[in-house]
């Protein structure tokens, strides 16, 4: 795929209707182009803002079992997951490093996709000067959440994270764009730049973004959330547990921490996008595997050692693991239960969860410590643990306490996004066991066990083809 970032041909708004994130997001027919003129009315406006919601489940982003996706990057360059000797090989480069700069799995998508939201946002914020509308306060603020989502997305990806490395803020970030010119050309900012704009997208957006926003759109506990994260990736601690306590949504309880993976339960979510068929319809569980409980063919299986780092009292073995077999091939496997199906299916076709609530215990937890606070630190901990064991673990101090913070966020967010870009924050590499990938820890390991800390590979190349079409654009050290 040619990433034409900064000169992206996209006609924005095509005429028709826009698939949409839900039965809320239904777009309206659209001029062709989108000139002053398609951008008059509230309803104009409301069209506008979905379709820059609409680029989330683009292919390259959260949108499909894509080889470079955000739905699967998390894990698939982690320590969580085996890659399954059954299935595809699919992004088996990313799983095994071996991404460059001409490679097709190695995020080029996600960087197309994502300058393509930010190229709508801005366009909506362009026409929204000179809106009047009742709507235009949260309309505007949706369209600097969004902006900002995808450049901190981006950043993390194909930058380093500021709390990484001593010469982190000063390296290569990303170009923050804030037109919806497309024939830009402009050039990479630093990290700690580029950090400082997300901020004030997000302190923005915060301020002035509805509180109840309709399901499949950003809300002012999701946008507290997002602000609570890039704190916390920016060593702010103080900010960081903040922005986690403006968050009001409960953590899912133990009774409902199943139903929320098999979309019977909202429990918990600050933002997710309904995915059902005539609206969406993404079958976003092939990234993990295909078939039924006694047929499936995985791509990836829970790692041995994870799968065991589950207590046989946490709920989320059973939310999110789940013993299957292939009967056929007399082999079985722990495989991946995140976005498998709903109760009773297989097809992979489950909602799109970006956001939960326990990451805003789990931040604050992580910032309290840092700021020498471990009492409440260990509480904001127990706030999760409580509602996900029968009998919760606690009472740890010191570099204990730490090292739980970090193991709770990993059981809590195996399979959703976020475990690479945590131990790449944290300063750490990547330690697979050789475990293989049958359910008894047998069978074939994945081929590369680790990712040396501060490995260059660590951030994602440039692609060519963006190299190419930007002449002001700079591949990253190492490549």
């Amino acid at each position: 795929m040619k990433n034409l970032i900064y000169k992206i041909l996209v006609i924005v708004f095509i005429a028709g209707v826009f698939n949409s994130c839900s039965e809320n997001l239904d777009q309206l027919p659209f001029d062709e182009f989108a000139t002053e003129n398609a951008f008059v009315t509230a309803a104009d406006f409301e069209n506008g803002i979905r379709g820059v919601y609409s680029n989330l489940t683009a292919g390259g982003y959260f949108g499909s079992s894509d080889g470079g996706s955000m739905l699967t990057i998390g894990d698939v360059a982690s320590d969580n997951v085996t890659i399954s000797a059954s299935g595809r090989n699919t992004k088996n480069i990313m799983h095994n490093f071996r991404y460059s700069p001409s490679s097709g799995n190695s995020l080029a998508n996600l960087y197309g996709d994502a300058y393509s939201l930010i190229y709508r946002a801005n366009q909506v914020l362009f026409y929204a000067q000179d809106f009047a509308g009742e709507s235009k306060q949260n309309i505007v603020a949706e369209a600097k959440a969004l902006r900002a989502m995808a450049h901190f997305d981006l950043v993390k990806s194909f930058g380093k994270i500021p709390t990484q490395a001593s010469d982190a803020n000063a390296s290569l970030g990303v170009a923050y764009v804030v037109t919806f010119d497309p024939n830009i050309e402009p050039a990479r900012e630093t990290v700690g730049e580029v950090y400082d704009k997300i901020i004030t997208d997000l302190r923005d957006a915060a301020l002035d973004i509805n509180g109840s926003n309709a399901v499949g759109r950003l809300n002012k506990d999701a946008v507290n959330l997002l602000l609570s994260r890039v704190y916390l990736y920016m060593g702010q601690w103080q900010n960081a547990l903040d922005a986690a306590n403006a968050v009001t949504t409960a953590v899912a309880s133990r009774d409902d921490i199943v139903g929320v993976w098999e979309d019977s339960s909202q429990a918990g979510l600050l933002f997710n996008i309904p995915n059902n068929v005539g609206v969406l319809g993404n079958n976003i569980g092939v990234a993990w595997s295909q078939g039924g409980m006694t047929s499936i063919i995985p791509e990836y299986v829970v790692s041995f050692d994870l799968y065991n780092q589950f207590a046989a009292d946490d709920i989320r073995k059973e939310a999110y693991t789940m013993e299957a077999a292939n009967n056929g091939m007399g082999l079985s496997f722990n495989a991946i239960k995140k976005l498998f199906g709903r109760a009773g299916q297989f097809n992979g076709l489950v909602d799109y969860k970006i956001f939960r609530a326990a990451e805003a215990k789990l931040n604050k937890a992580e910032a309290l410590f840092n700021l020498g606070q471990e009492t409440p630190a260990r509480a904001a901990l127990d706030e999760v643990r409580t509602k996900r064991y029968l009998t919760a673990p606690s009472g740890e101090v010191g570099n204990a306490l730490r090292d739980a913070i970090r193991q709770e966020r990993r059981l809590e967010f195996a399979f959703e996004y976020q475990r690479f870009y945590d131990l790449k924050r944290w300063g750490l590499g990547v330690q697979r066991t050789s475990a293989g990938d049958l359910a008894d820890g047998s069978g074939t390991p994945s081929e590369v066990l680790s990712l040396s800390e501060g490995n260059f590979k660590f951030q994602m190349p440039i692609s060519q083809g963006t190299l190419d079409q930007n002449p002001n654009a700079v591949q990253n050290p190492g490549y």
